[in-house]
């Protein structure tokens, strides 16, 4: 008959398979899943591109859509684009693309979407279509094979806080809208407390901060988040919405003057043209490298720890736009201080900085890659390319359109 001491002895073993078991890194439990079939749309751009590989390199048979817009994908059919990954090319708002690409899949990365803040405020139709629309499109062929998806994640965006979080001195934690037209026109660019009027602090911006979106952009990103977390938890999928900072890295398209402001700094000073900066240059954001956006999107299908949850991806750092000009110029050689205009974009946001607690907690996520060690990758693979600097035309659009004060 088993003694005291034998089942202690049974009991510790079970506690240490149990602490072995949680202790595995989402690469092991990844194992775990077998090799899935995935589909990737978006999956010819920027980040979509740096995911597919890294699916591809885990053992699992991938599937890219992708429309290939022009704006983006000027030259067609992107080179980086993995040949390992079977390709359609097509618009997820056509339904019978969409039927043809889910076709015996286990996962879906959705990616697709129009990207820029400044130009969705014209080209409304556009952005509603490609990411209200084709969002829609996926999720109603998706019920059908509902019982063999095994994991959904969807792209979202930091644009849909709005302003980040503040801090005020005698009010506390504060969740400011837009400032003011009065106080932009005195060129008063920091936020002020909308109850005592003191100047506030930014400090890191949670996932349960109430949501503003500044532009149609933003809010189709909301709608994509929504509509997915609401469909998942519908129809017993599990899903994760993301909600990415400021992306940078290799493979951001530098003729598009919408993209990343990493990318458009750099197709100005490649072109020896100084980087415009609106306001004063000391608004800062929170600039993640693409490999850890790629991280997380991992560890989101890899393990059931942010399933039906939005979650922040970012560093929790913040950096101002005039710095980052100052680092890629530097790291370019090029002597070249950037041109603050002092005017105002609408709808563009003083401070955004992510909190990642819930990522570190669900998902095990922590940030590899500091600003300082991803600009020289960036712009080695940046000397490489020969950029058209549109940011002057975007400018002049924007302008004609009272959008720029």
């Amino acid at each position: 008959m088993p003694t005291g001491q034998d089942h202690r002895r049974q009991f510790d073993k079970l506690v240490n398979q149990i602490k072995s078991t949680l202790a595995v890194e989402p690469k092991d439990r990844g194992n775990r899943l077998g090799k899935l079939n995935i589909l990737v749309t978006g999956g010819a751009g920027f980040i979509g591109s740096h995911l597919t590989d890294a699916l591809v390199a885990r053992g699992h048979t991938v599937r890219v859509l992708d429309s290939l817009v022009s704006q983006v994908h000027s030259g067609g059919k992107p080179q980086h684009l993995n040949p390992s990954a079977e390709f359609i090319h097509g618009d997820v708002c056509d339904p019978h693309v969409v039927q043809r690409a889910i076709k015996d899949v286990d996962a879906i990365f959705h990616l697709a979407a129009e990207v820029g803040v400044g130009q969705s405020m014209y080209e409304i139709q556009c952005y509603v279509r490609a990411n209200d629309l084709g969002t829609a499109v996926l999720l109603e062929h998706l019920i059908e094979h509902k019982d063999r998806i095994r994991k959904l994640v969807v792209a979202s965006s930091m644009s849909i806080y709005g302003e980040g979080t503040y801090t005020c001195a005698s009010c506390g934690e504060v969740y400011p809208q837009l400032r003011p037209p009065t106080q932009l026109l005195e060129r008063r660019w920091e936020m002020e407390c909308p109850t005592c009027g003191a100047q506030l602090t930014p400090s890191g911006t949670r996932e349960d901060k109430p949501l503003f979106p500044t532009s149609i952009y933003a809010v189709t990103k909301q709608d994509q988040e929504q509509f997915c977390l609401v469909f998942g938890r519908a129809y017993g999928i599990p899903t994760v919405a993301l909600r990415f900072f400021n992306v940078y890295g290799p493979r951001q398209a530098l003729s598009n003057p919408y993209t990343g402001v990493c990318a458009i700094f750099s197709a100005r000073l490649l072109n020896n043209q100084r980087p415009l900066i609106f306001e004063d240059g000391e608004q800062t954001r929170d600039f993640v490298h693409v490999s850890d956006i790629v991280q997380a999107n991992l560890r989101a299908l890899e393990s059931k720890g942010a399933d039906y949850q939005a979650v922040n991806v970012g560093t929790g750092v913040a950096t101002s736009v005039r710095q980052v000009s100052r680092l890629l110029a530097k790291g370019l050689g090029k002597d070249l201080e950037p041109e603050i205009i002092a005017k105002y974009r609408e709808g563009d946001i003083r401070h955004c900085v992510s909190d990642i607690s819930r990522a570190r907690a669900l998902l095990a996520y922590e940030p590899r890659v500091s600003l300082e060690q991803g600009i020289p990758e960036l712009l080695k693979w940046v000397s490489a390319q020969e950029a058209e600097d549109q940011v002057g035309r975007a400018t002049t659009e924007l302008e004609t359109r009272q959008l720029v004060h």
